[in-house]
């Protein structure tokens, strides 16, 4: 290959464009020998479609990223006057990861001259222009009716294996619309799909042609998941990455002594195939949770983080303490209407809730729904000042109204989301901790033991798993999450992400 070759000028031009995240950001673009293959074949004389795969964590988005933006930008090797340039991804949101590292790479230019660019950021659209010379980059979903009308110079399919059954038409409405420019080119990346009979793994596993090229970094033997020299076949970013392969060790070794986690790893870690359908998984292990349930408490040691979980009126709040020791302690509470006994009928709980009213971990509002400043109170007064506050974004703005007027203002609050992206982070937290046997839970623990036991996981197409509710993976709508809820973010941030304690913060109990 020569300088003049298209793929080796297109890797050189990425040198021009800063990391944008990371231990390395606001260093040089470095491409690595991997990338700089795959972008020398990729625009080859004559290739017009070419696949991609590669584990999750070496950069592939990055790499997209960096082509994307090249489109936009008038003395690049990729720019064409009036080109159309597309980002196909499964949804809105799951493009714009690659969307968004585009736009951080423009950055400069767009600040540098912000009216010779046009940009389009927001729910409904999303794309960038150049003025000048109409050259466009525009993000589209999979669906296959809005391949309608498209003439494209370049296609960016993004985890294809992650789309829906129907994204099948829309890479043939793709491949279709390819014709109508000259010299168009198809560019697939992602992990492998889980069927052999999916479009993009019968790409990958045809190989190479005359006007086809492919690349694609897999482990050889799944089994074999503890063999570095698997996770380099399936990593070629390793050698050059030590953080990632710190967390592939980790996640290895929390692997073999889960079931549940194995799969992921095997799928997003050693590039096995991620499946294109949900799939659900207990939360915990039976014998592990008993197991924890009979170690000696851990001590109080410091300042709690709470873990808060908010119901409405057919719903219990939860609140469940985490210490830096391991130490959990759980308390919640049910609106006063209708009572514990009508409560426990209607749910088929037997006599849970009563269990649980005597042992003194389950309160009873006087109002109907749960009251937020008497649960948030009285966990305080048994468990002590918060160093946060964790909790979702349900009845988040009732929250932060009882937070202020209570005088609890001054806690520091954390909100998370309850999608795939910050369920994964709880769920990751709390298998890691549990099969490590850092979870002390203090007391009998009987919602949380019970809820445990019915407590299920889903997972997105690319293995991230969150805790179902009851319309996701069959979970039954009576069975009681919210003390699991509260729990995985008590962990969480009280182990994983700890933040600093100030027992300064002025809150009045």
């Amino acid at each position: 290959m020569t300088y003049s070759d298209k793929g080796a000028r297109v890797a050189d031009y990425l040198a021009r464009f800063a990391v944008t995240q990371g231990r390395r950001y606001g260093e040089p673009f470095t491409v690595l020998p991997w990338q700089r293959e795959f972008l020398i074949g990729a625009f080859a004389p004559g290739v017009n479609e070419a696949a991609l795969s590669v584990a999750r964590g070496n950069g592939k988005t990055a790499l997209m990223g960096g082509v994307a933006a090249q489109a936009v930008l008038p003395d690049s090797p990729l720019h064409e006057p009036r080109a159309e340039t597309c980002i196909v991804a499964a949804s809105h949101d799951q493009g714009g990861i690659l969307f968004d590292h585009m736009l951080a790479y423009l950055a400069p230019a767009i600040d540098a001259d912000p009216r010779a660019f046009r940009v389009i950021n927001n729910a409904a659209r999303r794309g960038v222009e150049y003025r000048e010379t109409g050259a466009v980059v525009r993000l589209l979903s999979s669906d296959f009716k809005r391949a309608h009308g498209l003439a494209p110079a370049s296609v960016l399919l993004d985890e294809p294996a992650q789309w829906p059954a129907s994204g099948d038409g829309m890479v043939a409405a793709l491949r279709t619309a390819r014709g109508k420019i000259p010299d168009s080119r198809i560019v697939s990346l992602g992990t492998r799909a889980r069927s052999s009979t999916h479009w993009f793994n019968r790409r990958l596993d045809g190989g190479s042609g005359a006007n086809i090229y492919v690349q694609s970094h897999h482990a050889t033997d799944l089994d074999d998941f503890t063999n570095p020299e698997q996770w380099r076949l399936a990593n070629p970013s390793l050698e050059h990455m030590p953080d990632l392969e710190a967390v592939i060790a980790d996640e290895a070794r929390e692997a073999e002594a889960d079931p549940g986690a194995l799969a992921s790893f095997q799928a997003l870690r050693l590039n096995g195939g991620v499946s294109d359908v949900a799939n659900q998984d207990m939360l915990e292990d039976a014998g592990r949770w008993r197991a924890a349930l009979s170690r000696e408490p851990a001590e109080r040691e410091g300042q709690p983080v709470f873990g808060l979980d908010l119901g409405g009126a057919a719903a219990m709040s939860s609140v469940v303490a985490c210490w830096r020791t391991g130490r959990l302690e759980t308390l919640c509470m049910f609106g006063g209407d209708p009572d514990l006994a009508t409560r426990a009928k209607r749910d088929g709980s037997g006599d849970l809730y009563s269990l649980a009213h005597g042992a003194d971990e389950l309160l009873v509002s006087g109002r109907r729904i749960p009251d937020v400043a008497e649960l948030l109170d009285e966990a305080a007064r048994r468990f002590g000042e918060p160093a946060a506050l964790v909790c979702d974004r349900w009845r988040l703005a009732e929250l932060k109204d009882t937070l202020d007027a209570e005088r609890w203002g001054a806690v520091r609050l954390i909100t998370r989301g309850q999608g795939f992206k910050d369920g994964s982070d709880a769920v990751r937290a709390w298998r890691k901790n549990s099969i490590a046997g850092n979870i002390y839970p203090a007391g009998p623990c009987i919602l949380l033991t019970a809820a445990l036991g019915t407590a299920v996981t889903v997972s997105d197409p690319a293995g991230n798993e969150k805790l179902a509710k009851h319309r996701e993976g069959g979970r039954r709508q009576n069975s009681r999450d919210d003390v699991v809820a509260a729990a995985l973010l008590a962990v969480e941030y009280g182990l994983e992400k700890r933040p600093p304690e100030d027992t300064s913060l002025g809150v009045v109990l």
